[in-house]
């Protein structure tokens, strides 16, 4: 059986965030794929494993620091309010800001082999920079983004975006219209997302001063946003696909439109006085997401 403090450690990792940022780091190397690049496996590896340490770095300092507010909050899910992992009876606050150190540590580590047996071109060194200052001050002081209403929106840029960029670049060496093609619809599903998983969170974020992006906002506003975004994801799909994204990969991609329509109609229900199902809400919009990014590497890397 496994000991309840190593249960919590593997809570704390939010192992689940940790499969959506390899799927999209899988898009990304898959573009290059597609796109008649052989695949350097040992780099692949590298990459992805410097993604993770740094996802893992981000989501430790972020139970360091809003561990205090998140443990107030009653209406937690497995997305949103924090990992639960921390508080009294589990985990001491001093945990996560020892892993961080270590996962930090590694990320340096796997930077200098990045170096070693990769090409860092100025753009994916452009790129590692910007994600190491979006992970680590997401919550971390003195900026703390998740408190300015912009970390919603630097997250999403660094997930859908810059880690299937990195992706991309160390495989492929260059830019390419397909990879903006394929991330910017899912950058607009990300920020949905999470605006979805703050929706659980409001009452405690207002009362603790909290200033996330639905706490600046609005709920109300938020609500509309998020509904807006969906469709601008599926939009935008649509308009590469227009403009020369190939119709064997976007067009599977565009099933789980279905998925986005019932998470719309959950957040109308909601804002028309409905009884809100959290842990529904925060799946379906998770759920979302995932589906369209595998949706379009599985094509990638099958065609």
């Amino acid at each position: 059986m496994i000991p309840r403090s190593v249960r919590l450690f593997i809570q704390l990792s939010r192992p689940i965030f940790l499969v959506g940022a390899a799927l999209v780091y899988g898009l990304g190397a898959g573009i290059a794929r597609y796109l008649g690049i052989q695949i350097d496996w040992g780099v692949y590896l590298l990459g992805q494993a410097w993604v993770t340490s740094l996802q893992l770095s981000a989501h430790y300092l972020n139970e360091a620091y809003d561990g205090p507010v998140d443990t107030q909050n009653p209406q937690r899910t497995l997305f949103s309010g924090g990992s639960g992992a921390v508080g009294p009876g589990k985990l001491s606050r001093n945990v996560p800001f020892v892993a961080a150190a270590i996962t930090l540590t590694i990320t340096a580590s796997l930077t200098v082999l990045l170096i070693q047996f990769a090409y860092l071109s100025p753009l994916i060194v452009l790129i590692m920079v910007l994600s190491f200052l979006g992970a680590v001050f997401y919550s971390t002081p003195p900026i703390r983004l998740v408190s300015t209403g912009y970390g919603e929106l630097t997250t999403s840029f660094l997930v859908a975006n810059l880690v299937p960029a990195f992706a991309f670049l160390l495989q492929y060496g260059e830019w390419h219209r397909l990879l903006g093609m394929s991330t910017f619809p899912l950058t607009a599903l990300h920020l949905a997302m999470m605006l979805a998983f703050e929706l659980p969170d409001y009452a405690t974020d207002l009362k603790y001063e909290k200033l996330t992006m639905l706490v600046r906002i609005g709920w109300q506003q938020g609500m509309f946003l998020h509904n807006i975004l969906i469709l601008s994801g599926f939009f935008i799909l649509a308009l590469a696909t227009l403009m020369g994204m190939p119709p064997a990969v976007a067009l599977p991609a565009f099933i789980p439109l279905l998925l986005g329509l019932l998470q719309i109609w959950q957040m109308r229900r909601i804002s028309a006085g409905g009884k809100p199902n959290w842990n529904t809400l925060t799946l379906t919009a998770v759920v979302l997401f995932a589906s369209v990014t595998y949706l379009l590497a599985y094509a990638y890397w099958t065609r």
